[in-house]
């Protein structure tokens, strides 16, 4: 039995792996882990501030809406 197969690894996963550490450690050119998980963050904190915006949007539109449809006091 490989060595790979008691840890439970296939060789592309292994790969994989030491791809990232080269990248990470700066022997390998890419997007260290740090980085892509900050960016991956920051993507889906913009995501929810769009949808956050798109609703007040619509809040906003509904209540400027009700006051033009409410009856006019003197």
């Amino acid at each position: 039995m490989c060595r790979l197969q008691k840890i439970g690894c296939s060789p592309p996963t292994l790969h994989e792996w030491v791809k990232k550490a080269e990248v990470d450690s700066g022997k390998r050119a890419g997007i260290p882990t740090e980085v892509a998980d900050k960016v991956k963050a920051l993507e889906r904190e913009v995501r929810e501030l769009r949808q956050a915006n798109e609703i007040l949007r619509k809040a906003s539109a509904y209540f400027a809406q009700a006051e033009l449809d409410r009856p006019f006091k003197r």
